[in-house]
């Protein structure tokens, strides 16, 4: 499908999610792998991952209703985190024994870390799970955020908020494939640079599933 700049608005991203169903797994040769995003690069790792004990986690993606050329919030985490530290993220964390669901977890995680008031978002959709090796099994939750917000970073966790444009990240022209040796096996991943910022590893995994499952 030929993409032009209005099919990047929040109108046609929220007709998109709300057309997609966020069927997690597929057949594979004699087992059940996600085939998504880095996912598929990396078969034999996120097999093994299906079947290890991983804690609940959501992200919210808030795609901002700002005219033709809608934008994403994106985060950069602080240096001092235990786990993907300094690193470009959603907004999201760890679903609590009180997140009555994903989207709950994503919503409060979103008010935690940058302010985001969850009067000003619209859930319009879920993508499928993401595995991570740090131990997470993350619910990418889709989301459309209004005018009239305002943005806090919490200090303890971000150390910057920004944002980018939703048609610089569904130009596949801009997913970048790279492979490093990790723990003694090949890891393929995504890189999306932006300006400075460098989107690459779970962020980028996601992004990808995202263009994949909506705008391809």
């Amino acid at each position: 499908m030929r993409s032009t700049v209005s099919s990047f608005n929040a109108a046609e991203f929220r007709r998109r999610a709300e057309d997609h169903h966020p069927d997690n797994e597929i057949a594979g040769p004699g087992s059940t792998i996600l085939a998504h995003g880095d996912h598929v690069f990396n078969n034999d790792l996120i097999r093994g991952l299906m079947d290890a004990r991983l804690r609940e986690a959501a992200v919210l993606i808030p795609i901002i209703d700002d005219g033709d050329d809608a934008k994403v919030i994106l985060t950069r985490r602080t240096v001092a985190l235990r786990k993907h530290s300094g690193q470009v993220a959603f907004p999201g964390g760890a679903v609590d024994a009180d997140d009555i669901t994903p989207d709950v977890a994503a919503l409060r995680e979103a008010e935690e870390e940058i302010g985001l008031d969850r009067g000003h978002v619209e859930v319009v959709g879920q993508l499928p799970v993401y595995l991570t090796t740090t131990g997470f099994r993350i619910t990418p939750v889709l989301s459309i955020v209004q005018p009239g917000y305002s943005l806090v970073a919490n200090p303890d966790e971000v150390d910057a908020i920004f944002d980018v444009p939703l048609s610089f990240l569904m130009n596949p022209s801009n997913h970048v494939r790279e492979s490093r040796e990790w723990e003694g096996r090949m890891r393929h991943y995504y890189r999306m640079p932006y300006g400075e910022h460098d989107i690459w590893g779970v962020t980028a995994g996601i992004i990808r599933t995202l263009y994949e499952r909506l705008y391809r």
